[in-house]
Order: C-alpha cells, then structure tokens, then sequence
C-alpha cells in the first residue's frame, strides 16, 4: 500500500478546538481511518493510503469550518463527521448547522445536529402532524419543544399543550401525595425541563398561568378541541390504540402536531399493544403525516449513550428469531429481556 500525502490548512487560533483536548479529536480519526496526523504552524499534514488520508482531510476541514462559525467541536460531532465520511457525505455537517431554529434563555443556540435532526425539523415545519420516532437520546422531544416555542413566539399559534401518558417506568410507586396536579407532575417533568432551559422559568410561568402553555396528562384530551395549538404528545409508545385515536381526533384547524416515542422502551402491561405502532401502520399512506425515523447515529447525548443505544439494538436483533419460534437458549421466552 503506497502512501500518500494531503494537507489541510487550520488556523493556529481553532487548532486547539479541531483536535481536542490532548488531541483526542485527531486521535480518533487517526485510529478509525488509520493515518497519521502530523501539524506544523497552520499546515497539518496526512499520512495513510490515498482513500483514507483524503477522508481525513475532508473531516477535518468540516470540523474547521463548524469551528470558525463558532461552534465548541465535541466528539459527538467528530463521530458523526467520521460516520458521515463513509456515506460521502461529510459535507452535510456544516449545512446542518446552519439551521438554527431558536435560543435558550441563556443564548445558547438549538439546531439539529444530525441529518436525522435536520429532516425531522424539516417535516414539522412542512406537514401538520409528525411522528419522530427513534432511541434516546436523539432529541425528538427537544426539538419539537424548541419549534413549538419558536412558534409560540412567532404568533403563528394562540398556545402550546404538552402531554404524554402518565405510566410509571416499570415501576409501582404507590399512592403519591398531593392535589392531582401533583400527582401528575412526575409524570410530566422532563417536559418542564425542556421549557425552562429554552423559554426560562419566569416566562413559562407567566405564560402557564394564563393557560397559554398547559402541561397535562394524556387522560385530559379527551373531550376536547384543539384549535390554533402546537400540540406535542411525548412518550407515545406508552399510549393504547384507543388513547391515540383519541388523541388524534382532538386535533383541530390552524393546530400542528407532533408525536414523539421509542418503540424500544414501553412501560405498557404484557401483552399490550403499544397505540404507536398501530398509528404507523394505520396512517403511513396519510400525505398530510410525516414518519421520521431516527436511529442511534442521531444520538446526540454522551457518546457512550450512542453505543448503550447500539449495543441494545444488535442484542435485540439476536433476541428476535428465537423470539419468533418462542424458545432460545436457556428456556423458554416469557416476554422482554432477562
């Protein structure tokens, strides 16, 4: 295998942020693309086999470029500029994060991070109702939280309603104390966490009370219309066919929609059937609803949540044809994972 040489020009002034603290940025892409990185006053040179050095070359000048546009370089968007580099599509990372579509109460900036990101962003604002469905992590409820925001603000709805079924993750708490919006608002945390980072907690609660933002259970649609509303249903996984026809029926005109759940951690009983994968096989020819599936490379949390998240994925495709002829190793299976 003959050697060969590219070079990339970095500024001495982003050098320090392309490669990473004690350069484990660069380390990376040497150990995955096995070159050698060598970098002398702005010039950085690449040594390996032409497909290779030529890849690394191109990551590390997206990197540069997501740099000088101010961006701190994290190895969630190395793994990705690699990832990305064996599709050929490098290039896609700094178009990415050019799609800024609000600020948190602090300045910090929310865009997609992931091509993934960036067409689930991309359908909730072309269609009416959308699913994001994918792992942790992959910030579909975030995301939808930061457009309906943005919305909010722009006038273009009268309010914003959050809910998502209240089921205890695999766990029975008992009877908790308090008035029923105690109870319930356990269940409903994560949802005020999202809107207190981006809109902040003086204007959440201004805006909550009057009844311009409602955070409730998914039991207290029922009944209702929702017109001129930005409706975010989380942890839709979690609903029966039933509530999500209920769900869905609510939805009134000027209003937009989005579902978000992860098909690979319901808390429903036994047996169930999860109102999720009933509404994807139900609606996938609807023109007006989008499906947005996003997987473990958009996940956007510590990196070792991408590999938990990749590492479940490969032992359930194990799992699944002894699943089907209802033995495996060991004895017989009784539902979910030992």
């Amino acid at each position: 295998m003959s050697i060969v040489e590219s070079t990339v020009s970095i500024p001495v002034n982003l050098e320090s942020n392309v490669f990473g603290q004690f350069d484990q940025h660069v380390k990376k892409i040497e150990k995955t693309l096995n070159v050698t990185v060598i970098s002398r006053e702005g010039t950085v040179k690449i040594l390996g086999s032409e497909h290779a050095s030529k890849k690394a070359a191109d990551i590390l000048e997206q990197l540069t470029r997501l740099a000088s546009a101010g961006n701190q370089i994290t190895e969630q968007n190395v793994d990705y500029a690699i990832a990305l580099s064996f599709e050929n599509k490098e290039s896609a990372i700094v178009e990415i994060d050019k799609d800024i579509i609000c600020h948190t109460i602090n300045g910090k900036v929310i865009k997609p991070k992931t091509l993934g990101q960036k067409n689930y962003v991309d359908a909730i604002r072309k269609k009416m109702i959308v699913f994001g469905i994918g792992p942790a992590g992959t910030g579909k409820t975030y995301l939808a939280m930061a457009m309906a925001i943005q919305a909010f603000k722009n006038d273009e709805v009268s309010r914003i309603i959050l809910t998502r079924p209240a089921i205890e993750a695999g766990e029975k708490l008992g009877f908790l104390p308090g008035d029923l919006q105690s109870k319930v608002d356990p269940y409903l945390r994560p949802l005020y966490d999202a809107l207190y980072q981006i809109m902040g907690p003086e204007s959440f609660q201004k805006n909550m009370e009057k009844g311009l933002i409602e955070v409730a259970p998914l039991a207290y649609m029922r009944g209702r219309t929702l017109d001129n509303a930005y409706i975010i249903l989380d942890e839709a996984q979690n609903t029966t066919p039933a509530q999500m026809k209920m769900f869905l029926t609510r939805i009134g005109f000027g209003s937009k929609v989005v579902i978000t759940g992860d098909m690979t951690q319901k808390d429903l009983p036994s047996g169930s059937q999860s109102g999720l994968d009933v509404a994807v096989k139900v609606l996938k020819k609807v023109d007006e609803i989008g499906f947005c599936t996003l997987s473990s490379q958009d996940v956007v949390r510590h990196p070792l949540v991408q590999k938990i998240v990749q590492a479940y994925e490969e032992f359930e495709k194990k799992q699944a044809p002894s699943r089907k002829t209802g033995t495996r190793s060991g004895g017989r299976v009784r539902g979910g994972m030992k």
